[in-house]
């Protein structure tokens, strides 16, 4: 909104174009300070709103220590994360560009299927809240949309160097001559669907190649799947991951910081010429989005921390996990998730290979037996006897190495 009407003042009365309101790095410093600012404010209304209609959070005995301590805790405070982001970005973005919108599509969409989930839990007190199939549709429709538009809006290209002959399954849909240190260089922009693969010289894979040449006019469908399974799963892990007060809200600010700087080096075409990324243009607008995202789960752990005043519910962590994954597969890191996600894929593998070995020690011996004392991934090391805030801090600390690791494939091959 700000970034339309500066630049309506700017047509109206021929203003300089030197106003800040056209520098990304400071849109996303303001983005960060507002949503921090209103993560406080409607934060402890929103709590207080929570308490009056005793809208608590519901507590099986799961023979945790400190879980009934936790029951009457006011819940669905994702929508304080969903006000921080949503505002920020409505204010502060280009709404005309195709990532932005993509991502206020991901974040409504989700945090309404979050928010449907709170709601048959907490005000029609059925436990098991939205049954998972549609949970899953729900998650399947988005990625479907997501994984069209980018593969076929026309807006969402890669500019690459002109060095030789088109590769495979590439369409140029336009050319530019840009001077870079003072020579003249031939850029092409061109719709293809590819992704990063780290620790490789030749770094970038085109999922064509997945394909028989004769299917290749396929791809799309495959590129959607693909889409639709990382959304899904990320969604997933984010959601099985928020168990303990302030984990999943702290790891996901910690992911947020990693998607921030792959979005502003890919949207930034000197620093992407210089760490030989490709160069997505107009991504750098979705540094502001990522910003305010980080400043709301930072915003959030201020009621959330140990002892939790609110849970963020399904509201929140379907939202978090599903825009981490959206981010990723826009910046064209989806390859990096199971690094820089490392404790959202842990705790979904922990899961599943919970549910698979307890299935299948049932069948062979009459008895299920497990691995892990309890899952997901941080419940074992509840029954271990560890502290949950200490899991929580360890967890993040975990998750900036996973980050560490991500940022340095930028350079490393």
């Amino acid at each position: 909104m700000f970034y339309h009407l500066f630049t309506w003042l700017k047509q109206q009365f021929n203003i300089s174009g030197a106003g800040l309101f056209q520098f990304i790095t400071f849109r996303a410093a303001l983005s960060v300070i507002l949503s921090l600012i209103i993560s406080a404010v409607m934060g402890k209304r929103i709590i207080r709103y929570l308490q009056k209609k005793q809208i608590g959070e519901t507590v099986r005995d799961l023979g945790l220590a400190g879980e009934q301590t936790k029951k009457g805790t006011p819940t669905m405070g994702g929508i304080i994360i969903l006000l921080a982001i949503l505002i920020p970005t409505l204010l502060l973005t280009n709404l005309t560009n195709i990532y932005v919108l993509l991502m206020i599509t991901a974040t409504i969409w989700l945090g309404a299927i979050g928010f449907i989930d709170d709601y048959i839990k907490v005000f029609k007190k059925n436990k098991e809240g939205l049954a998972g199939r549609f949970k899953i549709l729900g998650q399947v429709v988005l990625g479907l949309i997501i994984g069209s538009t980018l593969y076929f809006n026309k807006n969402v290209v890669v500019q690459r160097e002109v060095v030789g002959t088109p590769i495979r399954n590439e369409r140029v849909i336009g050319e530019i001559i840009k001077k870079i240190d003072g020579k003249e260089k031939r850029y092409v922009n061109v719709k293809t669907p590819i992704t990063t693969i780290p620790f490789v010289k030749d770094h970038e894979f085109n999922y064509a190649k997945l394909l028989p040449k004769s299917w290749e006019d396929y791809t799309y469908i495959l590129y959607i799947l693909i889409v639709i399974f990382i959304i899904t799963a990320v969604s997933n892990g984010a959601n099985i991951t928020d168990g303990l007060d302030g984990l999943a809200a702290g790891v996901s600010a910690i992911i947020g910081i990693c998607l921030a700087v792959f979005a502003y080096a890919s949207g930034n075409l000197v620093f992407a010429d210089y760490l030989n990324v490709m160069y997505i243009p107009n991504l750098g607008e979705l540094s502001i989005f990522i910003a305010a995202f980080i400043g709301a789960c930072i915003g959030f752990l201020w009621y959330n921390a140990y002892p939790a005043q609110v849970f963020m519910g399904d509201t929140g962590s379907l939202a978090l996990g599903g825009i981490i994954g959206a981010l990723a597969i826009i910046v064209r890191k989806e390859i990096l998730i199971p690094i820089f996600c490392g404790v959202f894929f842990v705790e979904n593998v922990s899961v599943m290979i919970q549910v698979a070995y307890f299935k299948y020690t049932k069948k062979r011996f009459g008895e299920g037996r497990r691995i892990f004392l309890m899952s997901p991934l941080h419940h074992h090391y509840q029954k271990l006897g560890y502290h949950e805030s200490k899991i929580a801090v360890r967890f993040w600390i975990v998750s900036i190495l996973c980050i560490v690791m991500s940022i340095i494939t930028l350079k490393i091959r």
